[in-house]
């Protein structure tokens, strides 16, 4: 006889601890699944969202663009998102800023400040940003506003993802 035999008692330890193990996994997996499945899901980025604003009717003077983004999925929440933008013109190029104030989210407006019409002026702190987002030293803002990827298709605006502002 071999010193190393499972006893009986041992066996059925194993056998249960194997099959809890399995029924514990059987019911985890739909958990897991459901929780990870959203990321695993492919990102629509990079794509662009067409907006109503006319190319030609654009000046160098900011004006505010409304869109919207129909059936954003988040998760497995999937509704219409609306967003803005600041675009105008820098000679033949069409700029499109974020509207989003870097200090604390807030939402910037040009000209909102009787004291510096030429800047985009966020009214929850005083912040400051120059026509190309740069922001004014001195104001509560740490960095410029983003900048939108912009494509011109038909004579419209439209606009891709935010990125890094490229013109400071």
């Amino acid at each position: 006889m071999s010193k190393n035999r499972v006893s009986r008692r041992q066996f059925l330890s194993y056998t249960l601890m194997g099959t809890g193990g399995f029924m514990a996994s059987a019911m985890l997996m739909p958990m897991v699944r459901f929780a990870v499945d959203p990321v695993l899901q492919k990102n629509e980025g990079g794509s662009f969202i067409p907006t109503s604003q006319k190319v030609d009717e654009l000046t160098s003077e900011p004006v505010r663009v409304d869109y919207t983004i129909k059936d954003r999925k988040d998760g497995w929440y999937e509704s219409d998102e609306s967003n803005t933008a600041w675009v105008y013109k820098d000679g033949d190029t069409v700029i499109a800023l974020s509207p989003v104030c870097k200090h604390l989210g807030c939402t910037v407006n040009w000209g909102g400040d009787k004291e510096h019409p030429e800047q985009f002026f966020c009214p929850c702190h005083q912040g400051r940003y120059m026509k190309n987002g740069d922001n004014v030293k001195g104001t509560p803002p740490i960095g410029p506003l983003d900048e939108y990827e912009v494509k011109v298709e038909n004579g419209l605006v439209y606009l891709g993802t935010t990125k890094a502002n490229t013109l400071v």
